[in-house]
């Protein structure tokens, strides 16, 4: 989008799987192939180095929804959700055999490292993590692919110093996308604030690659109408049934609803077109059959 010239390209889908997997790499592949299934190009996992990135006091604290845990304390539930480095290795390489891209969100430094070493088309940088500045520069400095930062509960000043970081090395441009979001599972049309989407494209599209939008709404609608404002990437959680145990099930898309938004999202690129002519082929029969006669 550039200007009042709107230039639309396909949509880019992403279906977060993240820990929707339970822990269990055969759901996973099976949920890439859903996925894959669906007509979307894109899925993206999580990888998280649990000592690092909890407090001693949070990694033993008790998960706050003791539903949807899958070990004692809070640390226990998320090393059992965690995938090592040789597994993410394995669910790239069966992306590969049918597909589909794959990718995952980095949330510390070790995972950073250990991501960039299987070379990724792009590296997601959660909400929750787009301060840790020295992960960032490592990302900056180390990774040649496209570096997706979620901007949710993010302030415009913090906006701008994640973008001049980047822009140190003269690389923003090339590799930093960021997408408008709201953190929260889920959320209100309300609160999905895609205006935003706009205001990041009036100070930032020429100082980043691409803009997305990252939602956590219920349907399908929204997604809609962040495309024709302009997002190139769109991300949506993805499960196979909402009612799983876990955390993220119930702000995810089956695979139903991802399908409908595969469809949507490009009936509406290439219904977003000018005319090329005065009138269309399909109007000029109608013209003769219907048009009043002066």
């Amino acid at each position: 989008m550039e200007g009042n010239d709107l230039k639309y390209e396909e949509p880019k889908i992403v279906a977060e799987i993240g820990c929707n997997h339970m822990g269990d790499i055969n759901i996973a592949k099976e949920l890439i192939l859903l996925a894959k299934q669906s007509g979307v190009g894109y899925v993206k996992f999580q990888k998280r180095c649990n000592i690092e990135l909890l407090t001693e006091e949070q990694y033993n604290a008790p998960h706050p929804v003791p539903d949807n845990s899958y070990g004692n304390t809070y640390g226990a539930h998320r090393e059992f959700l965690e995938f090592d480095i040789d597994q993410h290795e394995k669910l790239k390489r069966y992306c590969e055999e049918i597909g589909i891209t794959y990718s995952t969100s980095v949330w510390d430094l070790t995972s950073a490292k250990e991501i960039v070493s299987l070379q990724p088309e792009f590296i997601k940088v959660p909400s929750a993590c787009n301060n840790h500045f020295e992960m960032l520069r490592y990302l900056r400095d180390h990774f040649d692919g496209q570096v997706q930062i979620s901007l949710g509960m993010t302030t415009p000043a913090e906006t701008e110093e994640i973008i001049k970081l980047f822009e140190e090395k003269e690389v923003a441009v090339k590799k930093l996308m960021i997408y408008a979001c709201t953190s929260g599972y889920p959320v209100s049309a309300e609160e999905s604030c895609l205006l935003e989407i706009p205001k990041l494209y009036e100070k930032y599209s020429h100082r980043v690659n691409e803009i997305g939008f990252s939602g956590h709404h219920l349907g399908i609608a929204l997604d809609v109408a962040a495309y024709t404002l302009g997002a190139k990437w769109i991300e949506r959680h993805f499960t196979k049934d909402r009612t799983w145990k876990g955390t993220d099930h119930a702000a995810s898309l089956e695979p139903s609803g991802l399908q409908k938004l595969d469809r949507d999202l490009k009936s509406t690129h290439k219904a977003l077109v000018s005319k090329q002519s005065d009138l269309l082929d399909v109007e000029i029969g109608m013209r003769e059959k219907l048009k009043f006669r002066v």
